[in-house]
């Protein structure tokens, strides 16, 4: 499985400026993934604008995504502010996979930080479950930067047949330190590689550190390609990297997490909070 990492900075407010970031560099380097930062479409400091900002099925910006996965034959997989569909007015933070065929499997962040610079629970309504989706003839765990800090929701994921776990994030530079060791933590743990894809820039005082990688079951990092990124300021980068999950596969059983974890009772099923 071929991923691009697209660790960018996002236009604040400007969903269509950065849909057409998404596109340009979804354009860039075949692959069978895309992957974009948290929020990228609406940036992350940006208030209660973030109720007009959010994705709503239906309206122009969800087409263009559509368009773009087509076009490139790539699933894309971007972090957006989205309008719930099942409670009028509620707005989620969710990261969604839009793949070549048109369809759109969406993840909502399970756990909100209410602490820093944050404040997430004052615009957002968090999700109850976590469930792996249908990527590229894969099965892909999605989940939104503070839900890393939680083992469980990787663990369902894992238990729920993910074969790799791609995590998007706008997290600070006072946070690299801390997501440098829980992301291959979470790797080794389920015996899964990891795929890390953070914001750079600045909004509103805060410094959002990148520092995007991949990790292979064993929690040992991947190597990256850097492919030419057109327009790119000095933090932003585009990185390819080749996964392959049947390699994961056959480590697996030299260290059976997953398996003695699941014939464990009171282990909660894939899914469960």
């Amino acid at each position: 499985m071929r991923i691009l990492l697209a660790q960018l900075a996002p236009r604040t407010g400007d969903v269509r400026a950065n849909l057409e970031r998404v596109r340009v560099v979804a354009g860039l380097e075949p692959a069978d993934l895309a992957v974009f930062p948290e929020l990228f479409l609406s940036g992350y400091r940006v208030g209660d604008r973030i109720h007009r900002l959010a994705l709503r099925e239906g309206d122009a910006e969800t087409a263009a995504l559509r368009a773009i996965a087509r076009e490139s034959r790539a699933t894309i997989v971007v972090g957006t502010a989205l309008a719930s569909a099942e409670r009028h007015g509620e707005i989620q933070n969710a990261v969604i996979a839009v793949r070549p065929d048109g369809e759109i499997h969406t993840q909502v962040k399970r756990y909100l930080p209410n602490f820093g610079p944050f404040e997430e629970g004052a615009h957002f309504t968090p999700a109850d479950e976590s469930q792996p989706v249908d990527v590229a003839a894969r099965r892909v765990g999605l989940q939104v930067c503070y839900d890393t800090f939680f083992p469980e929701v990787s663990r369902a994921l894992a238990l729920g047949g993910a074969e790799i776990l791609v995590v998007v994030s706008a997290s600070p530079v006072t946070s690299a330190a801390m997501f440098a060791k829980l992301l291959p933590a979470r790797a080794i743990e389920n015996s899964l590689p990891v795929v890390f894809v953070n914001r750079v820039g600045v909004e509103d005082g805060v410094i959002f550190a990148g520092g995007s990688g991949a990790w292979d079951a064993r929690g040992e990092p991947l190597p990256l390609a850097r492919v030419p990124l057109p327009g790119a300021t000095a933090e932003e980068a585009l990185f390819r990297v080749d996964i392959d999950p049947v390699e994961s596969a056959r480590w697996r059983p030299f260290r059976p997490v997953l398996r003695d974890v699941a014939t464990r009772p009171g282990i909660p099923a894939a899914g469960a909070p």
